[in-house]
């Protein structure tokens, strides 16, 4: 039972998260930042994010950008799922390598 809860508020927070950041990265032309998934400890205190960064290059750039703005976008995620959660998660943001490590992997197979 528990199992689904938390499952259930992954996907909010994965899915609110997202929409956040589509709408800050209109305004940078060319940068894509993507929330692949979002893992929430127990007590619902933590909330991990994986973020998949598109161009890879800029992704060390973009993921020090995002932490550096983690409590402005704790408040927005905030204002979105005030009604469906009591207690907002401290957000910690990941880069999601698997993309770039699959690109690796098929390069390398048709060698």
């Amino acid at each position: 039972m528990e199992n689904k809860r938390l499952s259930k508020i992954e996907r909010l927070l994965q899915k609110e998260l997202s929409d956040i950041f589509q709408k800050q990265t209109q305004a940078k032309p060319g940068t894509l930042i993507s929330v692949s998934t979002v893992r929430v400890s127990a007590d619902l205190s933590i909330a991990r994010a994986y973020l998949s960064i598109f161009p890879s290059d800029k992704g060390e750039e973009l993921l020090e950008a995002v932490r550096a703005n983690t409590r402005s976008l704790r408040y927005d995620l905030g204002q979105r799922v005030r009604l469906q959660l009591r207690k907002i998660p401290e957000l910690s943001f990941f880069i999601d390598d698997s993309l770039d490590y699959l690109e690796n992997i098929d390069a390398l197979l048709k060698q």
